[in-house]
């Protein structure tokens, strides 16, 4: 499909998908969000896909919501039919993003704020260059997180600090947000694209459904017991049996020689 808001480009078995518009620092709207959803849909019918790396065009990966659209109440509506226009779609297609069956890895190059974090908080692994900014920022426009942040936040970082970056609406650096346990690679500038692309050409060597499997128990066991979390691991395992991926990687490991996955 064509799109208006994002680029999207397959290099190797990396999709790179950026946000593109950095007049607004690359602010979501509505359409934003739903041409990313549907861009990472596309990606896992494509076999040659193996990740979806997410960027942003110019200073900024994200600034949050385009709060001068929400904000503008030329329509007729008030402001709670608005937010209730945009919400519940934006909260559906940043789901989509984080239950693909495809890595989905955020490479943050600059500002990430309000609805820009709630989007990293979606993705599986987040590499970040130096100079990035990450922020809650809501409370300095009298706002709530609207996007999932008062959930996955507190999941992601603890809840002592989500709640100062929600609170305070201040921001932190990439190196205080990979202490955090957010960022998982810290790099300069210059390295974020090689880095991004370096780690989908080391995923595209695992197996596709074997990587699938375990986004699907990690995300699982957050709502689950202990009890539940290891029976659901048993039967997932059961169920990864039956793969040739399973059976090819441990003759790899009986013959000595590197695994040549083949289910997609």
């Amino acid at each position: 499909m064509d799109y208006e808001y994002i680029l999207v480009e397959q290099r190797g078995p990396a999709l790179w998908v950026t946000l593109n518009r950095p007049a607004a620092l690359n602010s979501l709207s509505l359409a934003l969000a739903e041409e990313l959803a549907a861009a990472i849909e596309a990606a896992e019918a494509d076999a040659t896909v193996r990740a979806c790396i997410l960027t942003g065009a110019g200073r900024a990966f994200c600034a949050g919501a385009d709060l001068l659209a929400i904000g503008d109440g030329t329509g007729g509506q008030t402001l709670a039919e608005r937010l209730n226009l945009f919400l519940p779609p934006l909260g559906q297609a940043f789901n989509r993003i984080e239950t693909s069956r495809l890595p989905i890895i955020a490479a943050v190059n600059g500002l990430t704020l309000a609805g820009g974090l709630e989007l990293v908080l979606c993705c599986d692994l987040v590499i970040a260059a130096h100079p990035a900014r990450f922020g809650d920022a809501h409370a300095n426009y009298g706002l709530l997180p609207g996007g999932g942040g008062s959930v996955r936040l507190p999941r992601k970082i603890g809840e002592a600090r989500a709640k100062h970056l929600m609170m305070t609406g201040g921001t932190i650096s990439a190196a205080e947000m990979k202490e955090a346990g957010l960022v998982t690679q810290l790099v300069a500038p210059e390295d974020l694209i090689a880095a991004a692309q370096a780690l989908v050409e080391s995923l595209a060597e695992k197996s596709r459904p074997g990587l699938a499997y375990m986004k699907q128990l990690v995300r699982a066991a957050q709502d689950s017991s202990l009890e539940v979390g290891l029976r659901q691991e048993l039967e997932t395992m059961a169920a990864y049996a039956l793969s040739n991926d399973i059976v090819e990687g441990l003759a790899a490991f009986r013959e000595k020689r590197k695994p040549d996955f083949s289910d997609r």
